[in-house]
């Protein structure tokens, strides 16, 4: 039994058709990963709401609403397409495209120009409050302005690793990363890649460079989490995205990809610090580390 019919044979002049063998997406039985190169469900670490990622046609990873919106209620800015499980940033042609989260996102203090993607906002504002009544979602600070503030170890939110002497921009702090293996229960695993048996990396402050070592910025140095010292099983393993548990275990299928974004200094210069983090300072839980244009 076929999903859909086979077309026709012949034209109704009588001619023959040009039929092409349908073939549909599947997984080897030998491979590790079970993901294929389409959109990856995921939630949002902010707003809790879904999301699909997708790749760039330069393999930096966007994440995407998952659902379709008409392209005149879309600022052109904000449109894009998916072309053989690549997301493109502009519209192609026809009256739906797809939005990138972050213009939706209620966690974000921009709003949108749009009517239609304020309603949108709305809703998903709706629903992340929603999640915070019933205790499924817990709220990145719940200190108060009126609270005196605590002392925290100043830490970037995206920090840059650098890992088989390459730098990559992390999504999210480094004692935060998750394991992207999928468990015995087919949900994904909740274990960090920093686990306490496992070997630590080293914060460093390196050269700002660029491509072939040419500076890029005028800051002289950056606040680096530098995994080279490991060794190189290990270093696979943060690669991978894999906890200790699930390294060892290949059969093992990727929930999600793996959040690392090759690291360019001209595109992430806001992500760029100056100082180790290293300092603990008595400060309000939404300051961070100082960057490297900031005074």
């Amino acid at each position: 039994m076929h999903s859909t019919p086979p077309p026709p044979r012949r034209r109704w002049d009588g001619s023959h058709t040009d039929v092409r063998t349908r073939r549909s997406l599947r997984v080897t039985s030998d491979g590790v990963s079970r993901l294929l190169r389409c959109g990856q469900n995921d939630r949002c670490r902010d707003c809790d709401n879904r999301i699909e990622w997708y790749h760039r046609s330069d393999s930096r990873p966007i994440r995407l609403h998952p659902q379709e919106l008409p392209t005149s209620r879309v600022p052109v800015t904000c449109r894009w397409h998916v072309s053989s499980g690549v997301a493109y940033p502009s519209d192609d042609g026809t009256r739906w495209c797809r939005l990138p989260h972050a213009a939706v996102c209620p966690t974000r203090e921009t709003t949108p120009a749009r009517p239609e993607l304020v309603a949108l906002r709305r809703a998903l504002a709706l629903n992340t409050r929603r999640l915070l009544d019933v205790g499924a979602l817990t709220p990145s600070s719940t200190a108060s302005d009126a609270e005196v503030p605590a002392p925290v170890t100043c830490r970037p939110n995206r920090p840059i690793v650098q890992l088989l002497y390459i730098r990559y921009l992390a999504a999210q702090p480094v004692d935060e990363i998750r394991c992207v293996a999928q468990t015995r229960r087919r949900d994904r695993c909740g274990n960090p890649l920093l686990a306490p048996e496992a070997s630590a990396g080293i914060w460093a402050l390196m050269p700002t460079m660029g491509a072939h070592g040419q500076l890029a910025l005028p800051a002289e140095a950056m606040a680096v989490y530098d995994l080279t010292g490991l060794p190189y099983g290990e270093q696979l393993r943060w690669r991978a995205q894999r906890c200790p548990q699930h390294a060892d275990a290949p059969t093992a299928g990727d929930m999600a990809v793996a959040e690392w974004e090759v690291f360019d200094p001209l595109l992430h210069h806001e992500h760029i610090y100056s100082r180790l983090p290293t300092v603990v300072r008595r400060t309000g839980p939404s300051v961070t580390c100082r960057r490297a244009d900031q005074p």
